[in-house]
C-alpha cells in the first residue's frame, strides 16, 4: 500500500478490458497507415521505369505506347475536367437536399427521402456506368447536338460546348459522377447540418429571423467547415471513380475545351489498356495510379484540415 494522498496513475487503475482495447484500436489505426504506406512503396516501385525514362515528360501530352511514348497531361486533364463537372453539378443539388431534410420537410417525411438518397450510395459504379452508355449518352447526345447548333459562333458558349459533340465524352461522364457522388456529399452534409443546436435556431427566429436569414446567419456558419470537408470527400470520389467514368468518356486522349467531346482520364485508361500493357508500358500506367493516389490522398488530408480548423475556431469562439 502507498503512502498517503499518493495517487496511482489512471493507466494502472484501468480495468484489463479497457486497456485491451486501447491497444486493439492503436494497432487497427496503425496497421491502415502501414497499409497506405506500403500501397504507396510498391506502386512506386513498379513505376519507377516510366518516372526514370520520361521525367518531366509524364506531364505533357504524347501518350503513344506503339511509339514508347507516355505524357498523361491529357489524362490529368480530363480527370480534373470530369472531377469539377461532378463537383459544379453535385454540391448545390446535395447541400439543397441536405437542408430541405433537416430544415424543411417534417420528420416523417423526411425519412423515407434520405433512405432513397442512401439506397443510392450503394449502387454499383458499373451498374451507373452501363445505364449511362447505353441510355443515358444515346439520349443525351441529340441535346448536346443541339445545344452545340444553338451556341455556335458565341463566343464563350461556343468555346466549352460547340461541336463536336458525342454522348460518350466529358460532360456525360462528369454528369455520371454528379449522379454517384450526390448521395455521399448529401449524407454527411445532412449529419453536419443536424448538428446545428436548436437554440442558435431558434435565437435566430426570436430575433425576427426568416427561414432563410436563420439558415445563412445560424445553421451555416456553424456547418461550413464540415460541409465543405464533405464536398472534398466528394471531390477525391469523382477523381478516383474508374468504370463508370471508363464506359461513358469516349477513350480519346486529347486535350479540348469542348466539354461534349470524347475524352479519358486516369482510372479510365489504367482500367482499359493495363491488360495489355507490359514493360515502361505497364510501369506508366501503374504511374498514373501513383499521381492519382497522391491527388486523392491530398484532397482528403486537405478536407480534414477544413474540418479541424473549423472545429478549432468554434471552439475559440
Amino acid at each position: 500500500m502507498g503512502p498517503a494522498g499518493s495517487l496511482h496513475p489512471l493507466e494502472q487503475r484501468r480495468p484489463l478490458g479497457d486497456r485491451v482495447f486501447a491497444i486493439v484500436a492503436l494497432s487497427s489505426g496503425l496497421l491502415v497507415l502501414v497499409i497506405l504506406v506500403l500501397i504507396a512503396v510498391t506502386t512506386t516501385q513498379q513505376a519507377a521505369p516510366w518516372f526514370s525514362s520520361e521525367g518531366w515528360k509524364i506531364f505533357t501530352n504524347n501518350w503513344n505506347p506503339a511509339a514508347n511514348q507516355f505524357g498523361a497531361l491529357a489524362f490529368i486533364y480530363g480527370t480534373a475536367v470530369t472531377a469539377i463537372i461532378a463537383i459544379v453539378i453535385a454540391v448545390p443539388l446535395s447541400v439543397g437536399i441536405a437542408l430541405l431534410l433537416t430544415e424543411v420537410v417534417p420528420y416523417r417525411w423526411s425519412r423515407p427521402i434520405v433512405y432513397v438518397v442512401d439506397l443510392l450510395a450503394v449502387v454499383p459504379s458499373v451498374v451507373w456506368g452501363l445505364w449511362g452508355i447505353l441510355v443515358f449518352a444515346p439520349w443525351i447526345q441529340h441535346i448536346y447536338a443541339s445545344i452545340a447548333s444553338a451556341v455556335t459562333g458565341v463566343p464563350v458558349l461556343g468555346f466549352f460546348f460547340g461541336t463536336p459533340t458525342s454522348g460518350a465524352s466529358f460532360f456525360t461522364a462528369g454528369l455520371i459522377l454528379a449522379v454517384m457522388i450526390t448521395p455521399i456529399v448529401t449524407s454527411l452534409s445532412r449529419e453536419v447540418i443536424a448538428t446545428v443546436p436548436a437554440i442558435d435556431k431558434e435565437g435566430a427566429y426570436a430575433l425576427g429571423a426568416t427561414r432563410w436569414e436563420m439558415i445563412t446567419g445560424a445553421v451555416w456558419p456553424h456547418s461550413q467547415g464540415g460541409v465543405v470537408g464533405a464536398v472534398l470527400l466528394g471531390l477525391g470520389r469523382a477523381m478516383g471513380e474508374t468504370i463508370a467514368a471508363a464506359l461513358v468518356i469516349g477513350s480519346s486522349a486529347t486535350i479540348t475545351s469542348r466539354l461534349f467531346a470524347p475524352g479519358y482520364n486516369m482510372p479510365a485508361v489504367i482500367a482499359n489498356q493495363f491488360g495489355e500493357a507490359s514493360g515502361t508500358f505497364r510501369a506508366a500506367l501503374m504511374g498514373l495510379g501513383v499521381l492519382l493516389f497522391v491527388f486523392t490522398i491530398i484532397i482528403n488530408v486537405l478536407a480534414r484540415g477544413i474540418v479541424e480548423r473549423n472545429a478549432r475556431r468554434k471552439r475559440g469562439g
